[in-house]
């Protein structure tokens, strides 16, 4: 992107398995993909670059024709190196490449110096039009106004422009044409028990798993036996990373019984490896095809004979939340169909298909679950929802009584 230097991605090459960057037309190899090695070499690699030169080159102060698509292009490199757990890119690089993206398109080659206020509000209202939600459209022009700020920071944007800015209000509800998201709603258990009957053995037992702790769709997808602590009655979970970790909130997961039941076959494996593994689940779906062969092993196509040599997705070692929720949308699809085939059977009218459903509905049925009996605090203790400057008294009651629902519920 112009004069900018974009921090080289983590990169599979297909044909050999390993990781690598591409820099200045230069590919370095980091070792086997997905490995814990081949990120550390990833890590050295980009602090090399990092004493090497800027991740991007800073315009002149006197420089007046410093567009606004140099200043994205710059931001966007701040935020793919800013933005990362475990060297690994979240989420928020994504939505911020979106939001520049829109900012770019519209007003790239206006200098950053003559972006307004006005400017702001047309790009909203441009949102609005694109049919955005309003608090996603709030996110993404809040978005653009962090980087209006950081380019300050960076000597890049005049600073009267990023006072300019904070003038612009976000939407607010019922004072706008902006359409409201629908809320997460929990998802019948009904539902739920139909939907595991397709799914592979490894993501129903994610399904029942989640369903009993509360956890976070991210939390069941990077559990380890080494984040399990195993010592009394109720197990605690204490993920490596989570979605608040950097508010310096702490979490813990409670593990009843019956979630202790789900999880116990998958502990049985290296400390640091991940439980529920793509490679595996699709290891299972092979044998149980296999072992519903009508065919004779001497005809047809040998087991596994008939896999792509190259993939469009490879099963890697754990799950990520993208891959849990297609995977339970295609279960729900799968569902759908037998429900017609039943219908068409019987000689009735085909149902309504049931609507995909995702898994962090699933918290919010454990939430809601738990709400009912224990009352609001009871589910704010099991869903994480508590601050991080509670006093130590009130973060032992939450420890008990976290214990106390995982044992009768969980």
């Amino acid at each position: 992107m112009g004069s900018t230097q974009a921090v080289p991605k983590y990169r599979l090459h297909k044909g050999s398995g390993q990781a690598f960057i591409q820099v200045k037309g230069r590919r370095i190899y980091l070792g086997r993909h997905g490995t814990k090695k081949s990120r550390e070499r990833y890590g050295e690699e980009l602090a090399k670059l990092d004493d090497a030169e800027p991740a991007y080159k800073p315009a002149a102060k006197s420089d007046a024709s410093y567009t606004v698509v140099e200043l994205a292009a710059a931001y966007l490199d701040h935020a793919e190196a800013y933005y990362r757990k475990g060297g690994v890119e979240t989420e928020t690089v994504g939505e911020v490449g979106r939001s520049l993206k829109a900012l770019a398109e519209k007003y790239g080659k206006v200098p950053v110096a003559d972006f307004g206020p006005l400017k702001l509000k047309h790009l909203q209202r441009s949102m609005v039009k694109a049919g955005l939600a309003r608090t996603t459209i709030n996110d993404r022009i809040g978005i653009v106004k962090r980087a209006f700020r950081w380019g300050v920071s960076e000597e890049l944007v005049p600073a009267h422009v990023d006072h300019a800015l904070r003038a612009v209000e976000g939407l607010r509800k019922g004072r706008t044409d902006a359409k409201e998201k629908v809320p997460v709603q929990p998802v019948p258990d009904e539902v739920v028990d139909r939907t595991i009957e397709f799914l592979t053995p490894v993501v129903a037992d994610m399904v029942r798993f989640q369903r009993l702790t509360g956890c976070r769709p991210a939390e069941v997808c990077m559990i380890r036996p080494m984040d399990v602590d195993r010592s009394g009655e109720v197990w605690r979970y204490v993920p490596e990373s989570h979605k608040t970790e950097h508010h310096g909130k702490a979490r813990t997961i409670f593990i009843g019984p019956k979630a202790q039941d789900v999880l116990r076959a998958y502990l049985l494996r290296p400390e640091d490896a991940h439980c529920f593994s793509p490679a595996e689940s699709e290891q299972k779906r092979m044998e149980q095809l296999h072992a519903a062969r009508r065919t004779p092993l001497g005809q047809g196509n040998r087991p596994g004979s008939n896999r792509k040599r190259w993939p469009k997705r490879k099963a890697g070692d754990h799950y990520d939340t993208a891959s849990y929720r297609r995977a339970i949308h295609r279960a729900v699809d799968r569902l759908n169909k037998q429900l017609e085939r039943e219908a068409e059977k019987a000689g009735h009218e085909p149902p309504e298909p049931l609507e995909r459903w995702s898994p962090n509905q699933l918290r919010h049925t454990a939430g809601t679950r738990v709400r009912h009996k224990y009352g609001l605090e009871g589910a704010q203790v099991l869903l994480g929802h508590s601050r991080a400057d509670v006093t130590q008294v009130y973060a032992e009651r939450d420890m008990k009584l976290g214990e106390r629902i995982a044992a009768e519920c969980g």
